[in-house]
């Protein structure tokens, strides 16, 4: 059995992995990761035979984490992945390959092994990020926005009338239109510049696009192409790692 960690910018998500299967455990916010908790998460599995870590989260976090790892399991194999120039029949588009995100690095990894062909992956979390890859296996480079709930930070923290204290909820159904409510009006002007990033994309390319990540589904629902959703792209690309 193997560990698998994805650290992200929000939550720690976490599998275990035997005969190249996947089996997800319940993710842990980052707000509420602390050693015990940790604890909790782990201390009924059976020793990893070697563990593999994605972070990008904060260094006192992966910190956290690894010292967690050795008290449950004293000198267990720690494997810290990081972004390559090329790796698994992907190339690196970047003229300083360590400077791309691991978590989109695995995540090209992941779907060159699971698809191989053109792909567009969007990963829908606390960032949005647009990676292309094409029928080389060769990185085309990508974009990065901010996702649905940091735009809506945004607005409350540079706008004194749209501040706001509770979590923000759709109170229409799709399709997305003009709205006649502040509360709404943020959903969808937010939900559409996702959608609207994801669309102008594709008008240019005729690639597969796979969405990942938190608000995957979602947005989703709102795009007029079609896409596959594929959750933990990271967690399957730390696993081509690990047994590779």
């Amino acid at each position: 059995m193997n560990l698998l960690i994805d650290m992200g910018n929000t939550r720690l998500k976490w599998a275990i992995t035997s005969g190249g299967q996947l089996r997800t455990g319940t993710p842990l916010s980052n707000t509420q990761m602390n050693r015990q908790s940790l604890i909790n998460l782990w201390k009924r599995l059976d020793r990893p035979k070697r563990l593999a870590i994605s972070c990008v989260s904060t260094n006192e976090l992966l910190e956290l984490v690894q010292s967690v790892v050795y008290e449950l399991w004293l000198d267990v194999d720690i494997l810290r992945v990081k972004s390559e120039s090329h790796a698994f029949g992907v190339i690196n588009a970047y003229q300083q390959p360590e400077k791309l995100g691991v978590d989109r690095w695995l995540a090209l990894i992941a779907v060159w092994q699971k698809y191989h062909r053109p792909a567009c992956i969007v990963d829908c979390g606390t960032a949005i990020t647009v990676d292309l890859i094409d029928a080389e296996g060769c990185h085309q480079g990508g974009l990065i926005s901010p996702g649905l709930t940091l735009m809506k930070k945004a607005l409350g923290r540079g706008t004194e009338a749209l501040r706001f204290s509770e979590p923000l909820v759709a109170l229409i159904s799709p399709p997305l239109s003009l709205s006649d409510n502040t509360q709404d009006a943020i959903y969808n002007g937010t939900l559409t510049a996702a959608v609207g990033l994801i669309e102008h994309v594709l008008n240019k390319q005729s690639v597969h696009l796979i969405l990942t990540g938190g608000d995957a589904e979602l947005i989703a629902n709102q795009l007029e192409v079609k896409c596959t959703l594929d959750q933990d792209l990271i967690l399957q690309g730390l696993l081509y790692v690990l047994e590779g």
